[in-house]
């Protein structure tokens, strides 16, 4: 994908301790991502939130967390990135864990790998 002013940013907002089986979540989708040939996928660690649940998780050293949030970031053309919710809505069902999938415009300016 090269400088395309349509593509779509995929955000999935899920917890830490969300599991399929013996493997987290955030795994199972990312390795899903690469196995559908979506053109990349980054998990950012955040150190604080909440979501549908209302509980606050935190880093904070008297309160450590076990289920701190998880974003998974994923950007390519729109019709890679719906097919790819209905995946993950799949694997939220199997979990039956809580999260957040939304779809956002991107504008693509460079994609290359590096040497």
């Amino acid at each position: 994908m090269e400088n395309n002013p349509n593509a779509k940013l995929l955000r999935i907002f899920i917890g830490e301790s969300d599991m399929i089986g013996h493997q987290p979540l955030y795994e199972v989708i990312v390795y899903k991502a690469k196995e559908q040939g979506l053109y990349g996928a980054t998990v950012t660690r955040g150190i604080m939130g909440f979501g549908a649940n209302s509980i606050v998780q935190s880093t904070k050293l008297f309160d450590i967390s076990s289920d701190l949030p998880l974003i998974i970031e994923i950007v390519d053309i729109e019709d890679k990135i719906r097919d790819f919710t209905e995946i993950v809505e799949h694997l939220f069902e199997q979990s039956k864990c809580g999260g957040l999938i939304t779809i956002e415009k991107a504008e693509v300016i460079r994609y290359k790998a590096g040497k």
